[in-house]
């Protein structure tokens, strides 16, 4: 079970996970947990004010944070005698000052001092976790993320070392499972070979316990989020939209890359290889079913079960008389992307020209500069891409006709079509989007 840092922001959220966790006891539970919401940005604030040389701002920046963990500890955890979460908030926050010192005085590379600062929300909020959940009767036991998930020594989104890592899974957890305790660890941490801390990256906290329930060959997975599962299209532009039953793996990867950020597909993927059902609940509604994700789903009648979308992308176009018949020229316009580290979205070309989709424009002058070398280039910032998803989508006949027939007063500005047997992708301008959601969900939904 991973609860998410909404899911643990609060007392009535910590509340909530002693409901759910009390609940599935008899079905064995680990428990992986986000740090506390807003912590994490908090922790990242503090770095860069530390970056500039003013640690005692940085530091003085997190006691809001720290008192929000002693306001839950309060209220959970009563009695005369002194409470070990105490102490450990007093060790964090002197490991803390002092990691934000070095990084003023750049005494350690900056890159592993981000890493062993930030890892401090998922520290603290496993830690009062497990006290919580024993003032209420459960026998969790914290374990500290750095002793099992072993990573490389990438440090902002590091590479598990699986076999390493899911031998010590088994080693450390095992016995607490047979022994009738609730291991509770710290999502998005870990730590090298070396012992260094370092993070997961992006989706972290659902990647360790991804990682944890293949380790473990758990019966099925729960990330316990803020919404009731994926949803047929964002709520917040269609309030008929509703929760989705049951997504294949594939599908579930083409939404969350087009903005169903419920989940990231690469944090799941070690327990979809492992034939374990991840299921999509809501911290807030823990009696309902939400979305259950496998490694592969039947089609549905309607063949489309979700329409994602992604805002503020900007669309280059490259033309060139040089590719007409020529090789190496697709080549070298990735070589530029990858020079910038930044990825591109959809994709479609013609014999002398490509469109392609960007939603990352940090880089996006130098990246013009550079394909100007190739050919004229072309910048049209103010789409949306508007992403239809359902398996069979590309096998289907008259589909795609349905789709754009449903939309026809809308000018579309690109295609993909075919590369994926779940996705039809297409951009129109951003001011539409809304209405091209609320007309193609009412047409299907």
């Amino acid at each position: 079970m991973k609860f998410g840092g909404t899911s643990v922001g609060d007392v009535a959220a910590f509340e909530r996970v002693i409901y759910v966790v009390s609940s599935q006891i008899d079905r064995r539970p680990v428990v992986v947990v986000s740090a506390m919401t807003k912590v994490t940005d908090a922790l990242l604030a503090a770095f860069e004010v530390a970056k500039k040389g003013d640690f005692a701002e940085a530091f003085t920046s997190l006691d809001p944070h720290f008192d929000r963990h002693t306001t839950v500890a309060d209220h959970f955890i009563t009695g005369d005698g002194p409470r070990p979460f105490d102490a450990e908030l007093d060790l964090a926050r002197g490991e803390i000052s002092d990691l934000l010192i070095r990084v003023a005085r750049r005494s350690l590379p900056l890159s592993m001092l981000r890493d062993a600062i930030v890892s401090y929300g998922e520290q603290l909020s496993s830690r009062l976790l497990a006290e919580v959940l024993r003032s209420r009767g459960i026998a969790a036991r914290q374990i500290d993320s750095r002793r099992l998930i072993v990573t490389d020594d990438e440090f902002g989104a590091a590479q598990p070392m699986i076999d390493e890592t899911n031998e010590l899974v088994r080693v450390e957890l095992a016995p607490l499972i047979d022994a009738g305790e609730v291991p509770l660890m710290g999502g998005f941490i870990a730590a090298n070979r070396a012992g260094e801390t370092t993070t997961l990256g992006r989706g972290g906290s659902d990647y360790s316990a991804a990682i944890v329930a293949a380790a473990l060959g758990a019966s099925e997975l729960q990330i316990w989020t803020d919404v009731t599962g994926v949803m047929t299209c964002d709520p917040r532009i269609c309030s008929s939209a509703r929760t989705i039953p049951v997504l294949s793996y594939e599908e579930a990867a083409e939404l969350a890359y087009f903005g169903a950020k419920v989940l990231h597909p690469k944090t799941i993927k070690p327990a979809v290889d492992s034939q374990i059902p991840v299921r999509v609940c809501n911290t807030f509604e823990p009696n309902e079913i939400g979305t259950m994700v496998v490694a592969d789903s039947a089609e549905t009648p309607n063949k489309i079960k979700s329409i994602a979308h992604k805002k503020n992308i900007t669309i280059l176009r490259i033309s060139s008389a040089r590719m007409l018949g020529s090789y190496g020229f697709m080549s070298a316009v990735f070589q530029v992307f990858e020079r910038f580290r930044t990825v591109i979205d959809v994709i479609s070309t013609s014999e002398v020209s490509i469109a392609l989709t960007l939603d990352n424009t940090t880089e996006l002058d130098k990246i013009v500069t550079e394909l100007e070398r190739l050919g004229d280039v072309e910048v049209d910032p103010g789409y949306a891409v508007i992403c239809v998803v359902g398996e069979g989508l590309r096998a289907s006949t008259g589909l795609a006709s349905k789709i754009f027939s449903t939309i026809d007063d809308v000018n579309i500005a690109l295609v993909s079509h075919g590369a994926s047997s779940v996705n039809l992708t297409f951009v129109i301008r951003e001011e539409v989007a809304a209405d091209v959601i609320r007309d193609l969900h009412r047409e299907f939904f």
